[in-house]
């Protein structure tokens, strides 16, 4: 667990920077909108952003608006596509085979909607699998998309981009977290500063990326009967990724903080004690949680069975076995950062990049509220 698995310091956004690429409706995927049917302004232009993480495969379809986007289009399903990489290092047969299922139905989605730019990246999984390669070139014969495999900086960007409305504006500072399947990145934000053309960039301190996710935590340590003794074992493990972290940035008080989750562990956290009947992105996206509120939520579900989990209608049989993971995740972060409030973001890699795309396109005009549609 030394320097060589951990990445941490500043974004340097050029990186991580792809030439451009052609999809396949033949368009420009990354830089410059490169389309003959809408063009910078053009209300007829149509964006997708596509993120296939180590867990779930999504995909949001948007036009812009005056001051922001609106969503035509969603699909997420569960995939797993990192299962089984931290024992085998590489990416099985049957998680290809539900990525190509579930990627195929994104393609349709995009050629449905006609879109006219996008964006389709994948993270940890095919960045630390040895075929993650060949996965990349299989997808592009078998199913005609481009991915383009991102760095840790780029993923941190990203999450920072998508969830920077949801910020305090009176906080001092707030540390954004977004615990993924494979790894987990941790952004210090400042204050944003106002803009006049779109939502507000982020103020982006500094940045890390722990190769621990829910998935990796969870087939290390098993996720069906996780025992106190199990759970506290999965904290100290993160707690020691997450240290550097700490160590090597200075941050304001804790009092003057607040911290920003997006990921399936906090909404689903948000959506267990708001006691929903089924998940609610509405009532999820931009709710606030104390640290009291969150411990009693965590405190929950250790205490319930797998089978208990499973049929909470937030959680499900898909996610039941990962849940925990995820709260060890968080535990290890509130431990080292215990701001009296969480705020939930049902968004992320996706609506950062829809943004990137948008700003750098010039769609919006001179007023902004910074506001993303419900």
């Amino acid at each position: 667990m030394g320097d060589e698995v951990r990445e941490t310091g500043r974004l340097d956004p050029a990186h991580d920077r792809r030439p451009p690429r052609r999809t396949p409706w033949g368009r420009r995927s990354s830089q410059g909108s490169g389309s003959r049917d809408g063009f910078p302004g053009d209300d007829r232009a149509t964006y997708a952003a596509l993120d296939l993480g180590t867990n779930n495969c999504r995909l949001l379809v948007a036009r812009p608006t005056g001051d922001s986007f609106r969503v035509i289009d969603a699909f997420s399903r569960i995939i797993r596509l990192g299962e089984g990489i931290s024992a085998s290092g590489r990416i099985s047969e049957a998680a290809i085979a539900r990525a190509v299922e579930a990627l195929a139905i994104c393609r349709d989605k995009m050629s449905h909607r006609g879109v006219t730019r996008a964006r389709l990246i994948a993270t940890e999984a095919c960045r630390t699998a040895a075929n993650g390669g060949e996965f990349q070139t299989r997808i592009a014969e078998e199913v005609g998309l481009d991915l383009e495999i991102i760095g840790r900086g780029t993923e941190a960007e990203l999450a920072a981009t998508g969830c920077t409305p949801l910020l305090d504006p009176d906080a001092e500072g707030v540390i954004l977290f977004d615990i993924g399947g494979g790894s987990s990145e941790l952004v210090r934000l400042g204050r944003s500063a106002a803009t006049r053309r779109g939502p507000p960039p982020p103020e982006i301190k500094a940045w890390a990326s722990m190769p621990v996710g829910v998935v990796t935590l969870a087939e290390r340590h098993g996720g069906h009967n996780v025992t106190r003794a199990v759970y506290e074992a999965m904290v100290d493990e993160v707690a020691v990724y997450l240290a550097p972290f700490v160590a090597e940035n200075e941050f304001p008080a804790v009092d003057r903080m607040h911290l920003l989750g997006t990921s399936g562990t906090v909404t689903t956290i948000a959506g267990v004690h708001l006691a929903l009947p089924r998940y609610d992105r509405r009532r999820v996206d931009g709710c606030w949680i104390t640290d009291a509120e969150a411990t009693v939520v965590v405190e929950r579900l250790i205490e319930m069975s797998f089978e208990q989990r499973a049929a909470n209608p937030c959680i499900g049989s898909e996610r039941a076995d990962l849940v925990l993971a995820g709260c060890a995740i968080l535990e290890a972060i509130r431990r080292e950062f215990p701001c009296k409030r969480l705020r939930v973001a049902d968004r992320g890699l996706r609506e950062g990049m829809l943004v990137q795309m948008m700003r750098a396109d010039g769609v919006w005009g001179h007023s902004s509220s910074g506001a993303y549609p419900s």
